[in-house]
């Protein structure tokens, strides 16, 4: 579990940072390079994903999306500086929950 919970956390520090890299060079006019990066970045996201265990692809990918959001608000407080709400760490906490249902159910 502990490699999967890596993979997530690697790809979605992967996708969030390039989907920031792109938003900096489009929305605040950096470099044009930094959007090239941003791609490297988010394909470099869809690679590692693919190292999971999990058998079912949109599984995995459902998961990804709890973890992302709860990354997105952590990314957001450390990196833009703005402060997460109790609402902001209510939805985290829930999407986190159905990140553990999904993949942890006891399935046939």
């Amino acid at each position: 579990m502990i490699y999967a919970i890596g993979l997530f956390l690697l790809a979605g520090i992967a996708e969030i940072g390039g989907g920031y890299l792109i938003w900096l060079w489009l929305r605040e006019g950096k470099p044009f390079y930094w959007g090239v990066f941003g791609g490297l970045a988010l394909a470099l996201y869809g690679v590692i994903a693919t190292f999971q265990s999990f058998p079912s692809f949109g599984r995995v990918y459902a998961a990804y999306g709890g973890v992302f959001i709860v990354l997105s608000v952590l990314w957001g407080w450390g990196i833009d500086k703005k402060t997460p709400d109790v609402y902001d760490w209510i939805g985290a906490c829930i999407c986190l929950v159905g990140v553990g249902v999904m993949l942890l159910a006891p399935r046939h």
